[in-house]
């Protein structure tokens, strides 16, 4: 791997500071240098890091007169300069920043509010209408107290920045409260998810939302941290050629990709050219997959592996060692990551995946939920609730604990299953889970939504994967659907899926 990394010294220990603020880690650069390439406009506006240390500077005033230090401080923006500037003005006083999401309704917006404790929340004209009362607004854009420079607060790596909340795949959303430390916890895996990011012309890029883990800490705060420019794009439904124009106006050359995202331009057939890196995590991909994005994009597809308690843990660097297909990849140096078996010990076979205590990017504890932070760790290692395996030193994602399927003795994970369902030409999305059967304890049921004007019958995706995958673990039962229930952060919700089986197990 890279010689040094960023967040890491020589030896690879955590380089952190005992005072840290990571407003002042992500303004730390030349004033003329460009931070942020604006694409929310009819033109392109390049912000460089004075401009948006202003910007800072005039939220933290107005912020000073209403909030204090350990307050929680909603931010309810798109992708722009200004959500940046509001995390960035937060920390700056020392209060925490939540971030919310925009394609939230009510209910999860006021779930989320409620629960943090929000009493004002940076946002805009859209936003404030959509939180209907449950919190004072308060317009990025137009609010100005003028002044002198804000000090930056005297905080610690461990004192209280970001309450974030998770996607809710496997219950009611959480919110994970990290520390001034997680984002030098995530460099590391950015830098190398990327071929070690900060190349002469590295510019970056994603269509995730800055309101996410994955937009705001693997792709707009680390980039502001390493000095390299990130792209701010409204994408108000994804396509091939949207993306391929916010690429070419905003000289990316380093990309994000959801899976979702890649399994929309695999479906379209597009090609993207120009692209130095393009790193991808959240679902796993499969060899066909990345088959296909070295066809489409001319480079290795990076998956990488974390979540939202603790991120980027481990990851994939076709710059610096092969892909194994199958494999997430390498644990990112910093982070132990090690597979437990039911006593809690490290075992060569299929077990827990888990994260020693001492990961920079390890959240200090779910919010007022003493309880259920507890349950997440095992002695000195956090629990993921994933089920994996090492191949030499490569990790192998199996499922999720409670996605794993049981039938007739066998072990079976989803994702490859769902993998060598979309190299089906007609497939457009799927979601595999077990049905509960009486005489082999489950069944795999797969459903399958088809590409627009496809045909593609039940026995022909049955053999579809036994001709592909192990005999046992095809779909014995296929059913179709327009539509799968999806995260706001395009992961499909597993738990719906697995109570529709089991409700048709039942019936």
């Amino acid at each position: 791997m890279a010689d040094v990394l960023p967040g890491l010294d020589a030896t690879g220990a955590w380089e952190i500071p005992a005072r840290l603020n990571m407003a002042a880690q992500c303004l730390s650069h030349d004033p003329a240098r460009r931070a942020i390439i604006d694409l929310t406009g009819d033109a392109r506006r390049d912000v460089c890091f004075g401009t948006l240390s202003d910007m800072v500077d005039r939220l933290a005033r107005a912020l000073a007169q209403r909030v204090q230090a350990g307050d929680r401080v909603g931010v309810l923006l798109g992708q722009s300069p200004w959500c940046a500037a509001a995390h960035l003005a937060i920390w700056k006083i020392g209060a925490i920043s939540v971030p919310l999401f925009k394609l939230f309704k009510y209910d999860a917006l006021a779930s989320r509010v409620r629960d943090a404790g929000v009493t004002l929340v940076l946002t805009d004209p859209e936003g404030r209408d959509l939180l209907g009362g449950l919190a004072t607004p308060l317009m990025a854009d137009s609010v100005g107290v003028a002044g002198d420079p804000v000090a930056f607060a005297d905080t610690g790596p461990d004192d209280p920045a970001v309450l974030i909340y998770t996607s809710g795949t496997t219950g009611s959303p959480k919110g994970a409260l990290h520390g001034h430390r997680v984002l030098t916890g995530h460099l590391p895996g950015v830098s190398l998810s990327h071929d070690v990011l900060g190349q002469d012309g590295d510019c970056l890029w994603t269509p995730a939302d800055w309101a996410w883990i994955g937009g705001l800490f693997d792709v707009a705060l680390p980039a502001l941290a390493l000095g390299v420019p990130v792209v701010a794009a409204r994408l108000a439904k994804f396509s091939p050629d949207a993306c391929a124009r916010i690429i070419r106006d905003g000289d990316v050359r380093n990309v994000f990709f959801p899976p979702t995202a890649l399994r929309m331009l695999k479906a379209e057939g597009a090609t993207i050219a120009g692209l130095r890196s393009v790193a991808s995590g959240g679902e796993p991909l499969g060899a066909e997959m990345l088959a296909w994005g070295q066809q489409a994009f001319g480079l290795t597809i990076n998956e990488f592996y974390g979540q939202t308690e603790c991120n980027m843990v481990a990851t994939s660097a076709g710059s610096q060692f092969p892909p194994r297909p199958g494999c997430i990849g390498k644990p990112v140096p910093g982070h132990e990551v090690s597979v437990l078996d039911d006593t809690g010990a490290p075992t060569a076979d299929e077990g827990d995946v888990a994260i020693r205590k001492g990961s920079a990017a390890m959240m200090l504890g779910y919010w007022q939920r003493p309880d259920e932070t507890a349950q997440k760790f095992r002695g000195d290692w956090m629990l993921t609730g994933d089920r994996g395996v090492f191949d030499g030193e490569y990790l192998r994602f199996i499922g999720r604990e409670d996605d794993v399927i049981t039938s007739s003795g066998y072990r079976i994970g989803p994702a490859e299953i769902e993998d060598c369902l979309l190299t089906h030409p007609d497939v457009a999305t799927c979601g595999v889970v077990g049905k509960p059967d009486s005489l082999r304890t489950e069944i795999v049921k797969a459903y399958v939504v088809r590409k627009s004007g496809a045909t593609v019958d039940e026995q022909t995706l049955q053999d579809w994967v036994k001709t592909r995958l192990a005999s046992y673990s095809y779909p014995r039962e296929v059913a179709f659907l327009d539509a799968l229930p999806m995260t706001v952060t395009g992961k499909v919700i597993r738990r719906e899926l697995k109570a529709r089986a089991a409700a048709e197990g039942a019936a």
